[in-house]
Order: structure tokens, then sequence, then C-alpha cells
């Protein structure tokens, strides 16, 4: 035995641990120091011809995936991660990636892929008016 006590040992043990906690919060934080939220009034997305039918888009500044299921019909949904509210940041074709844990969801409708996420991504509303995408609350 070393002459340490237990006590001791636990306490050091804990010291040496707070770091690497810190290093964990870290990697869950977005690193952008923006918001971490869903729009709360309508956003304007830009042109609603650049989401071809079946194909989807990823805001990443307004925090929101739109698709388009149809030629007049839209979906749209928070890129917010269910998980730890992470911003999503990466789309490959209709799933979307978190980069925080690996949580994965379908952008046509919202659902999980891939956990931890056990929660569907919140839906938002969505319309096209005078050409233009606009989604959030109210639109």
């Amino acid at each position: 035995m070393s002459g340490t006590s237990p006590a001791r040992r636990t306490v050091l043990r804990a010291a040496a641990l707070v770091p690497a906690a810190g290093l964990g919060l870290t990697a869950c934080s977005s690193g952008d120091g923006g918001s971490r939220s869903a729009p709360t009034k309508p956003v304007d997305l830009g042109a609603a011809d650049e989401v071809p039918v079946g194909g989807s888009k990823l805001y990443t500044d307004d925090h929101v995936v739109v698709s388009r299921i149809a030629d007049d019909e839209y979906k749209a949904f928070s890129s917010i991660c269910t998980h730890a509210q992470c911003p999503i940041e990466k789309l490959q074709g209709s799933k979307l990636t978190c980069q925080c844990h690996g949580s994965q969801f379908d952008a046509r409708n919202g659902k999980v892929l891939r956990e931890p996420a056990v929660t569907p991504l919140e839906e938002l509303p969505v319309k096209v008016a005078g050409g233009k995408i606009v989604a959030g609350p109210g639109a």
C-alpha cells in the first residue's frame, strides 16, 4: 500500500476527473455561442425552388431543415437535436446527423433513425409565399 488513505485517494481521483468532465461539456456545446433553438417567429428561408422535389435542404443559420415531399408540399423541422440540443449541421440526402453524439434523424418526417436521441425533431409550420419558403410559428 502506498500510505495514502482511501479517503484521500478518492478526493485525488475526483480532482483528476474534473478537467475531463469539463471537456465533455465543451464537446456538447455548439462552439458558436449562438442560439440553440428553433425559430420563434416566421423566417424567410429563400427561394422555394432551391429545394428539389424529393430533396431536403438544411438552413444552419436558422436551425431549420426543409424537405419537399411533392411539387407543392413542404415539411419543415427544427434542426436542434432532441438529445442534447446541439444544432445539427450535417445533412446527407434526407439523413441529418448530429455531430455531438451521433443521433440521426429523417429530414422528411423528423423521426429518429439512430439514438441516443429518442424524441423526433420538432415539426414547424411551413408555407410558400411569393416563391419563398417561410417556416416557423405563424408561417
